[in-house]
């Protein structure tokens, strides 16, 4: 087995990056100053939905002077090609330096035309249907242009040039509609590895890894309340979920190696890995898709010594002793398919969404497992789903739960799933490992 090295292992170290962070911020007041329409917007983000303007932008585009490229510079942003200048450091919308004398600012949305209606709007739409790009002006104030823009793996800025796949509906189908229950998680994998393949060979990885990804959503907010309440606030505005974090998976250990391997196929590159301790004994692979800006926290019980290993690549053996993942997966089945995510955690402003929950739509807020100034996260209270009995007679001959366990599992079910409430400030891109350790234990399905 291939062990890494400290170096492999510290590769993805991120910190708060708050120089970059008041360029960014000073730039969007700037435009929020001269137009009332984005200002209005952004009050409605915070009091009808618990979001914040900022975490909305997708990519801001400013004048191209010298004195904005050194700033950029100085803080970290890179300028990739055509004026785009990113920050691989921190969570920051892309800045866009141009000749035209106006600002122009672009929110995210998942489908441009539900923007345009929820908000009463006929602006034109820039890209055709079922095409990976579309945009529309919604508003210009001056020389402030407010901008929406719908992305389906496309990185671009011109819709004129992107092409319409009718056959894309059909891979969006098959992915919302497949089959997550077989005899074997390994058939179920290789379907699912079938499905995505045949999407790719016809329109490409990335705007396949958006749609899977759009359907793992809809599968996970069929079964969480919290996660049904919040879509319903976000998509009277029109937005949809555009502001997902990350997406989290349990996966047991056998079938670890194969679910980093069909992530891969989607694009996927590993960033960190987390090990919350011999005591909690579970570790997690972090993902990113560049193109898509999705992100999966995929989590699977570990002891230390595998920590050191390539253990995303070359496979875990089973335990007769599960841990709070290993336990989750057994009384539910694989995140990857029979369950669906534990959780989908999405940018939010972190009191102002706790409180809306808890007053508007009665869902209790956990207490926060991380709070510091440049992040803040907290779970809804656990959606609790009914057991099949025979994953509980199973588990009960393994010895892996006590009969008192087995019973309150079959009476009472066991936690599922949750919507998490996350606030990043000052760009901070990481994790709180000792926080997520300490929500795991907490939602160990033996404690309920």
């Amino acid at each position: 087995m291939t062990t890494l090295n400290k170096n492999s292992l510290e590769a993805f170290k991120f910190s708060p990056q708050p120089d970059a962070q008041k360029v960014v911020r000073d730039l969007v007041e700037q435009f929020l100053r001269v137009n009332p329409f984005a200002t209005h917007l952004s009050d409605r983000m915070r009091l009808e939905t618990g979001t914040r303007f900022m975490d909305w932008i997708d990519s801001i585009f400013v004048p191209a002077l010298a004195t904005i490229s050194q700033q950029l510079a100085e803080v970290g942003f890179v300028e990739t090609g055509q004026g785009v200048w990113t920050n691989s450091h921190g969570v920051f919308p892309r800045i866009v330096l141009h000749d035209l004398p106006a600002m122009r600012l672009m929110i995210k949305v998942e489908s441009v035309v539900d923007f345009l209606a929820a908000n009463s709007m006929s602006s034109g739409v820039q890209g055709s249907p079922l095409s990976s790009l579309r945009l529309a002006r919604i508003d210009c104030a001056g020389e402030a242009e407010l901008w929406v823009v719908e992305r389906h793996g496309d990185r671009g800025y011109s819709a004129s040039n992107t092409q319409a796949h009718l056959s894309s509906l059909s891979y969006l189908e098959a992915f919302r509609m497949r089959r997550r229950g077989f005899d074997s998680d390994e058939e179920g994998f290789s379907e699912a590895q079938r499905l995505i393949d045949v999407s790719i060979a016809d329109i490409g990885i990335d705007w396949t890894a958006d749609m899977f990804f759009a359907a793992e959503r809809e599968f996970w907010q069929r079964r969480n309340r919290a996660a049904q309440f919040q879509k319903a606030r976000q998509d009277r505005l029109g937005l949809g979920w555009a502001n997902h974090d990350h997406h989290t998976y349990r996966s047991s250990r056998e079938q670890f190696a194969p679910l980093i391997s069909i992530f891969e196929t989607l694009g996927f590159t590993c960033r960190e890995r987390f090990y919350a301790g011999a005591q909690a004994g579970w570790g997690a692979q972090v993902l990113e898709q560049p193109e898509t800006g999705i992100v999966i926290f995929a989590d699977v019980d570990l002891s230390p010594d595998e920590l050191t290993t390539d253990f995303a690549h070359e496979g875990l053996a089973g335990r007769e002793t599960l841990g709070t993942v290993g336990l989750w997966c057994a009384l539910h089945g694989e995140a990857f398919l029979q369950a669906g995510m534990h959780h989908l955690e999405c940018q939010f402003d972190f009191e102002a969404l706790k409180s809306q929950l808890e007053s508007e739509g009665g869902l209790k807020v956990m207490d926060p497992f991380t709070n510091f100034p440049y992040l803040k996260q907290a779970f809804t209270e656990g959606e609790r789903w009914p057991v099949a009995a025979g994953r509980v007679d199973r588990l009960l001959k393994r010895d892996q739960i006590t009969p008192q366990q087995a019973a309150q599992f079959c009476t009472n079910g066991a936690i599922g799933s949750h919507l998490e409430n996350l606030e990043r400030n000052d760009g901070f891109k990481g994790f709180n490992q000792t926080g997520v350790s300490e929500i795991i234990a907490k939602t160990d399905p033996r404690l309920h």
